[in-house]
């Protein structure tokens, strides 16, 4: 068991006494319970046990495509029909969808009612539910609608990992080695030499990079600067995974990452911050573990004209967090379009 103090609330690993404890302490008029069919089959009952099944569970489809503002109306509607009034406390049980919408939706339902994040997958532990941002998509574009708020509390059971298929696994790793390029060599130096992914001591390594991801957020809490350095390898992943979201091969989060790091690697190369070796060392870590897929990386001119909306743009520039070095990260870097080009033909070379 482990926990980790931030300035509005805590994170909790592997306590199920304190996560009881917590709910009674709230004394919420009603207790709600999102979900989807995965979470639902192989995490609820575990949180029912804890609750006495004291709750409502409100169920929604899995799925980037149903992180939407209809899901949420959907929510919303079987909130309020259900009695929930202001101090009522919706807990999210599920990866990032559930925790993005079901924390945006608690945020907004009566200008705001509680709620807990319970992370049920890899890449939502160490990523989603920390740092307090919700919100949906919009017209294919990744979290377009949504604010910051901070959770009542984040309760991580790593126990859940064990319900999930190696993809998903391998999904939510992209993000702990993200944390290690743009914060700590030692973990990037540790994590990127692993053999297999599979038995890992996962209470640690969330805990460990739970800790770097609280650090910046809590420094930046708004995403004015230093924030920004989460997003390395975002930029370009964020849209292969938005124009290969409704193929028949879509990519999972972490796998498009994965992409994006490749391809930014070479671009903080590109603009004399990081070393050619430094660039291959990566590159390679990346390709295998996560295989290599040049296929994603085309039409070049549609994943340019998605990243002219991502949110970190100024004035129509696309602006990129990039590595200094090894374990340390920039932000706000623009980059020409040509050299966003290069990046990809970089990614589809052959080792």
């Amino acid at each position: 068991m482990k926990d980790i103090k931030c300035k509005n609330y805590n994170i909790h690993i592997n306590n199920w006494l304190q996560f009881t404890s917590f709910v009674q302490d709230i004394n919420a008029s009603h207790i709600f319970i999102l979900a989807d069919e995965n979470t639902e089959k192989y995490c609820l009952l575990h949180l029912l046990e804890n609750l006495n099944g004291e709750a409502f569970v409100i169920r929604i489809p899995s799925g980037e495509h149903n992180k939407t503002i209809n899901t949420c109306q959907q929510v919303w509607s079987k909130l309020m029909q259900n009695g929930a009034d202001r101090h009522s406390l919706l807990i999210n049980l599920g990866g990032g969808v559930i925790g993005d919408l079901g924390g945006f939706c608690a945020a907004t339902y009566m200008r705001g009612i509680r709620f807990i994040q319970v992370p049920t997958t890899l890449l939502s532990q160490v990523d989603a539910s920390v740092g307090g941002k919700l919100g949906v998509d919009l017209l294919g574009f990744k979290n377009m609608v949504g604010i910051i708020q901070d959770p009542a509390a984040v309760f991580i059971f790593t126990e859940f990992l064990n319900t999930l298929p190696q993809n998903q696994i391998r999904s939510g790793f992209a993000e702990l080695l993200k944390h290690g390029l743009i914060a700590d060599k030692s973990a990037w130096d540790t994590l990127s030499h692993k053999a297999n992914i599979s038995g890992l001591d996962y209470e640690n390594l969330v805990y460990e990079s739970v800790k770097i991801k609280k650090n910046v957020t809590e420094q930046d809490p708004y995403e004015n600067g230093l924030r920004k350095i989460l997003n390395f390898g975002h930029t370009i992943g964020h849209a292969v995974e938005s124009y290969w979201m409704d193929s028949s091969t879509p990519l999972l989060h972490g796998e498009a990452i994965a992409i994006g790091m490749v391809s930014e690697a070479f671009l903080s190369y590109r603009v004399g911050k990081i070393s050619e070796g430094e660039l291959f060392d990566i590159r390679n870590a990346l390709i295998r573990i996560y295989g290599h897929h040049p296929k994603y990386v085309r039409p070049a001119t549609d994943l340019i004209e998605i990243m002219k909306g991502d949110k970190k743009n100024i004035k129509g520039s696309i602006r990129f967090a990039l590595l200094e070095s090894v374990g340390k990260a920039c932000y706000d870097v623009q980059v020409d379009k040509n050299a966003i080009e290069e990046s990809f033909v970089f990614y589809k070379e052959k080792i």
